[in-house]
């Protein structure tokens, strides 16, 4: 008798234990219908840049960014996961960051990650609770070796949504010295560099969930050098050529952000900072909103290892020997939005 009292006491205890767990999960699971997407931008970057691990560089590299604004529309607070669609699949994946903006003019705060590849996901927790009808702004940046190397250069990019977006805006960076770029589908929006590299930008209202817009980029290129490393080597022999001024005293005398603004259009110059105004001044005259961390906000550099203690160069001084590298990654933080303008023309005096 007091064993069949153990046993129903066991199996009740059991079946609690069981609702009360899957009660908790249940509150927990991410609904990508309930957390649409206000804002979402997409860069995507052949050949821009190269993770120091890539190895050979006859596979070129093709790095993207995503920059989104989600909405919590479930009705109350949220302490799960965040659940993004990723090409986990896709050739040489390689997750490089997962951060998020916790306020305004705020740096970036990485995240520690999980890719599911099974579901094509990617998976963090944010700082602290999504509140009902609160924004959570987002960056995710990854490499994949998914342009298939022939006569044109090519790859495709298709954007999985598993929620729907009020505002999506796709940017396509043409790598230093592409030439016959083809892009499809076509878009009317397409400006040049003082460096040369075409931009080409798509924006949409109202995408619905799964829609799963799709796009084709070919080109074709000699050699193997990144658009990074090719504007590193101009602004070198440009800050070379000015008999001792700095690249920050050449941004002063040069154009400012206005300026490269009117110069979309055919008026005005270029700065010797290049790509980085000219695009930002792109951005601004296609009226991109300031949501975008990109050209906008400041972060800590990008890493590609998990709860990495990141370098930050703010106030801090270098030596001759660390100068030049010094100087290279804020103009990288620079070109791809980790700093702006203002911050970049502040840390370079302090390289001085």
């Amino acid at each position: 008798m007091l064993k069949k009292k153990w046993l129903a006491m066991f199996v009740i205890c059991s079946f609690l234990a069981n609702f009360i767990s899957s009660k908790a999960s249940a509150e927990t699971v991410f609904q990508a219908e309930k957390f649409p997407f206000k804002e979402m931008q997409v860069q995507i970057m052949p050949e821009f840049d190269y993770p120091e691990d890539w190895g050979s560089r006859d596979v070129p590299s093709l790095l993207v960014g995503m920059y989104g604004t989600i909405t919590n529309k479930s009705g109350k607070d949220y302490d799960g996961k965040i659940e993004i669609p990723i090409p986990a699949k896709d050739k040489g994946f390689e997750a490089n960051l997962v951060a998020e903006f916790p306020a305004e003019n705020q740096p970036e705060v990485q995240r520690p990650y999980d890719i599911d590849k099974e579901k094509g996901i990617i998976l963090w927790k944010p700082g602290k609770a999504f509140k009902n009808n609160q924004t959570y702004q987002f960056v995710i940046e990854y490499y994949t070796r998914t342009i298939d190397v022939r006569d044109q250069k090519n790859f495709t990019y298709q954007l999985n949504n598993n929620a729907g977006m009020d505002q999506l805006d796709v940017i396509f960076y043409s790598p230093t010295d592409a030439k016959n770029i083809q892009v499809e589908p076509k878009t009317a929006s397409i400006t040049k560099s003082e460096y040369g590299e075409e931009l080409y930008y798509y924006q949409y209202k109202d995408v619905k969930a799964k829609e799963n817009l799709k796009f084709s980029f070919s080109y074709k290129k000699d050699g193997t050098e990144s658009t990074m490393e090719a504007i590193n080597k101009q602004e070198s022999s440009s800050t070379q050529s000015t008999s001792g001024s700095t690249a920050t005293d050449q941004v002063k005398k040069g154009t400012s952000t206005n300026n490269t603004k009117q110069s979309l259009i055919g008026i005005g110059a270029a700065s010797i900072i290049g790509i980085a105004l000219i695009i930002a001044g792109f951005l601004v005259y296609l009226g991109l909103k300031d949501h975008s961390p990109i050209w906008r906000r400041t972060s800590v550099k990008s890493t590609k290892q998990k709860n990495r203690s990141t370098k930050q160069t703010v106030g801090k001084k270098v030596n001759k020997t660390n100068y030049e590298e010094e100087k290279k990654e804020l103009r990288k933080k620079l070109l791809t939005g980790k700093i702006d303008q203002d911050m970049y023309e502040e840390e370079m005096k302090k390289l001085i």
